[in-house]
């Protein structure tokens, strides 16, 4: 249907922003910062948004690198949001064969699904609509959230649940993905994680419950260091792990799409022989398609916990990282922004992002190709067509798939989920973690033009929301009308207002020290003789 003057003039400064924002790019993927750690990510954000006037609250949701920032006094409010977390295990240089990036260990964080491009996609389309505003005229309110920690779900609920988005009229979701397109009914499904900690009785308190009722062996002559040991928090962390694995098989049956995992946060510490581990930490997080899946798995949970505490002498506790909901569709968005799709792309690259490619396929043992990239690349997919064959990976009862803490805007406001392609190599399929496609996570040419598409077609579709106030009153109508459909257990936040972020727990981060700036992880490779 064509762009309006409005839009056009937002579409022209992306392209104007082009080059600082590709520079910008390029600093928040060399800062990598894993989940609740993107401190100097965060406040490159901060420091560019309020140069260009917005007001931004730093630490919004009691999450130190998360913000709000909001330009605007009057009209439609309209939300986007950026992401800047990396993955822990996935530091991979801009080089055409497998090398972490200098000075880090391979094992130090790195852009995966390039969460360093969806920040600046978003970014370039508010800075874009407040600019297009502000030469032509009109009303309208932007709002850019700075969400941390996406790789754990962790801001959105927090967000949510203390009221950042009820003020927001649509809101923009947008990713780095595998195709040029918009979501139509499948959105993703509830996630939820809790860390259980296991503390040894005998190791923090005097008024603890002793492992054993008087030791028979005293007075023998063999001294205290041959007395009875108590076990300990790593003994409990171990049977949790275990019960936990029986327990999957006899949680729910494989006909839907479920999952269970678990990462251990706290070590035990290193203690002397004949004293009990005193801590450890084990984190769990489980996805599925319905509320009561996801309440089953918790009550399994707790119920191992404190089993495995009683077996092992200690305490448990069990503290939440986050509770999101499914996502809830809009037909009305997703069309609205698949027109705009339709009309700014598909995005052309440059010969230097082919030739990096061919690259590329000559290390992994390929010949060169003339076109080294997945076809979905190329062309814009419609949304239903999209939607089709997701939904034959599906059970057919089941109408959500993946997981995503973006499902908590669904709720606040009429969203829309859209993508814009990722240059992918075919020989590698859609691993997005293979590194391979990492590499070029970081390569301009290859990077620039999926963010800049983002914040083109981000741009038009704010625009046109804040003009067309049918289209605003038709996504809202819709909203309300799937909103009320949808089970009433759904409608409000899963976490409580006054939730506090666990941004403290011993996440991954970068430490200095007097050795200098480094990766939590060891910086050697020394790791002993292989067994």
């Amino acid at each position: 249907m064509g762009l309006t003057e409005r839009q056009r003039a937002g579409v022209a400064a992306v392209e104007e922003l082009g080059k600082e924002l590709s520079e910008f790019h390029r600093l928040i993927w060399s800062y990598a910062e894993p989940a609740w750690r993107e401190y100097r990510s965060a406040q490159a954000y901060v420091d560019l948004l309020k140069a260009e006037g917005f007001e931004v609250e730093e630490g919004s949701g009691d999450m130190p690198t998360a913000f709000h920032a909001r330009w605007g006094d009057d009209g439609p409010a309209i939300g986007m949001y950026s992401e800047y977390d990396a993955s822990p295990g996935y530091s991979q240089d801009t080089v055409p064969y497998r090398q972490p990036r200098p000075g880090l260990h391979p094992w130090a964080p790195g852009f995966t699904d390039a969460h360093s491009a969806l920040g600046v996609g978003a970014l370039a389309g508010v800075l874009a609509t407040k600019r297009a505003i502000e030469r032509t005229g009109g009303r309208g309110v932007v709002h850019l959230f700075g969400e941390p920690a996406e790789k754990v779900c962790g801001s959105k609920p927090v967000h949510a649940a203390k009221g950042y988005y009820d003020e927001l009229d649509a809101v923009i979701s947008y990713h780095p993905l595998f195709e040029n397109t918009a979501v139509w009914d499948i959105h993703n499904c509830l996630y939820w994680s809790a860390v259980f900690t296991f503390q040894c009785f005998e190791a923090q308190r005097d008024d603890a419950p002793p492992w054993i009722d008087g030791d028979p062996l005293a007075g023998s002559g063999m001294g205290a260091h041959n007395s009875v040991r108590s076990p300990g928090a790593l003994d409990a962390l171990g049977l949790m792990i275990t019960a936990t694995k029986y327990a999957k098989e006899n949680m729910f049956p494989r006909t839907g799409l479920w999952s269970l995992n678990e990462a251990i946060l706290g070590a035990a510490n290193a203690t002397a022989d004949n004293l009990p581990p005193r801590i450890t930490q084990i984190q769990f997080s489980w996805r599925s398609p319905l509320i009561g899946v996801q309440e089953q798995i918790l009550e399994v949970l707790r119920r191992n916990a404190r089993h495995v505490a009683g077996l092992a002498n200690c305490e448990v506790s069990m503290r939440w990282v986050t509770r999101t909901r499914p996502g809830l569709k809009n037909h009305v968005m997703a069309q609205a922004t698949y027109e705009n799709l339709l009309e700014l792309g598909p995005r052309r690259f440059a010969p230097e992002a082919y030739e990096f490619a061919r690259e590329l396929e000559r290390t992994l043992g390929h010949e060169p190709s003339d076109d080294p990239f997945r076809p979905m690349l190329h062309q814009v997919t419609d949304p239903r067509d999209h939607d089709a064959a997701t939904r034959a990976t599906l059970p057919p009862w089941q109408d959500c798939t993946g997981a995503d803490d973006c499902t908590e805007y669904t709720w606040h406001a009429p969203t829309v989920r859209f993508y814009t392609a990722k240059p992918l190599l075919r020989v590698v399929g859609e691993d997005l973690n293979h590194w391979a496609n990492n590499a070029m996570n970081g390569l301009a040419p290859a990077i620039d033009p999926v963010w800049g598409y983002a914040g083109e077609v981000i741009a038009a579709t704010a625009l046109r929301l804040i003009d067309d106030g049918g289209l605003l009153r038709a996504a809202t109508e819709e909203f309300e009308r799937n909103r009320e459909a949808a089970p009433e257990a759904l409608r409000d936040p899963l976490l409580p207002r006054d939730f506090a972020p666990p941004v403290e727990l011993p996440w991954p981060e970068y430490v200095t020290t007097a050795r200098g700036f480094e990766w939590q992880l060891p910086t050697t490779t020394d790791f002993g003789e292989k067994l």
